[in-house]
């Protein structure tokens, strides 16, 4: 496994991120724990959650899978950065009970305190924020975080769907203040098939030294080979690859992927994620396998080195939008 620094940080992370959020959902927690010693085993140190993981009546159950394999010890927190998200309403389905959602001081208290007692642990590597909260100020969140850097409970702070003009203005409040590092990373959508980020999200992240953590690597499974799995009756496209593929020119898209892999002897959803790794500003793609299958077929993406004439096909087929403000302004 490689590793690389996490943005401007002296912090190393493994160029694979475990994303858990199938554990609970879609996995249940022995085969979680067992993944996670696979990751381990594989050399991936860092590890993603977030405290609405479990979804509805079942939200915080991810983050209790996860202090449950802590507690297994033999080194196990020692050797994870841990990184877990902040936002959502962790109440009931329906409106949140006032501040006990989103980004305000009273909030961010409350839900750190709730996620270390969940995670069976004292501290937080990295801090996320799950979203923009347009109602708090940046002065206000910041003044919550420095408390809790200084009590120890959280080390580094990173966003998550932040739009370029955010990430811009979190960093400059946290400068302005002296003594709050600010951003570190940044959480978002970003693949071969959704490559809007490239327009500002990254630029902005790499002028001020955040690390790129791509979601949804595969879209939805859009990436990993869909047409092929129908094909083979392995598996029929659903939820957001599905929708893609109702529209003609996205099928044909797909279709001239796989087709491209093919030749070269390549699974689709490998290359997927070695093309992330050869993105600039990209830290590492997080991966959310459900079988310890996906998880090897991951690892198998991170030695990867794709030829040159690969990258320029999946360009021709999967075209960025371009440079900013080039892209839009002339």
């Amino acid at each position: 496994m490689k590793y690389t620094q996490l943005g401007r940080t002296g912090l190393k992370v493994s160029r694979l991120v475990l994303g858990t959020m199938n554990f609970g959902p879609q996995t249940d927690e022995a085969d979680s724990h067992a993944i996670m010693d696979a990751a381990l085993d594989a050399g991936i140190n860092f590890f993603d959650t977030a405290n609405v993981y479990g979804w509805g009546e079942n939200k915080g159950r991810t983050e209790s899978i996860i202090g449950n394999w802590f507690a297994k010890g033999e080194g196990r927190r020692d050797k994870v950065v841990l990184a877990t998200k902040v936002y959502g309403n962790m109440g009931a389905d329906g409106p949140a009970w006032p501040n006990h959602d989103k980004l305000s001081a009273v909030n961010i208290r409350r839900a750190v305190d709730a996620s270390l007692k969940r995670l069976q642990t004292d501290h937080i590597d990295v801090y996320q924020f799950h979203h923009i909260d347009r109602d708090t100020p940046f002065d206000e969140i910041w003044q919550a975080i420095d408390v809790l850097v200084q009590q120890g409970k959280i080390l580094y702070v990173g966003s998550s769907n932040f739009p370029g003009y955010k990430i811009a203005q979190a960093n400059e409040i946290a400068a302005r203040r002296g003594g709050t590092i600010g951003l570190v990373s940044e959480q978002c959508l970003y693949n071969l098939a959704e490559r809007r980020a490239e327009m500002e999200v990254i630029p902005a992240a790499q002028d001020y030294g955040l690390g790129v953590i791509p979601w949804s690597p595969l879209h939805g499974g859009l990436l990993g080979g869909v047409l092929k799995k129908e094909v083979e009756g392995k598996r029929r496209a659903s939820g957001r690859a599905a929708d893609a593929l109702a529209d003609p020119g996205t099928r044909a898209q797909i279709q001239s992927y796989e087709d491209l892999l093919d030749k070269h002897g390549i699974e689709p959803g490998e290359a997927a994620l070695a093309w992330l790794l050869t993105r600039p500003g990209v830290t590492g793609p997080i991966v959310g396998p459900r079988t310890a299958d996906q998880l090897a077929s991951a690892v198998r993406a991170s030695e990867l080195e794709l030829p040159e004439d690969l990258l320029t096909g999946l360009d021709e087929i999967f075209p960025g939008p371009g440079p900013s403000p080039e892209a839009f302004a002339w």
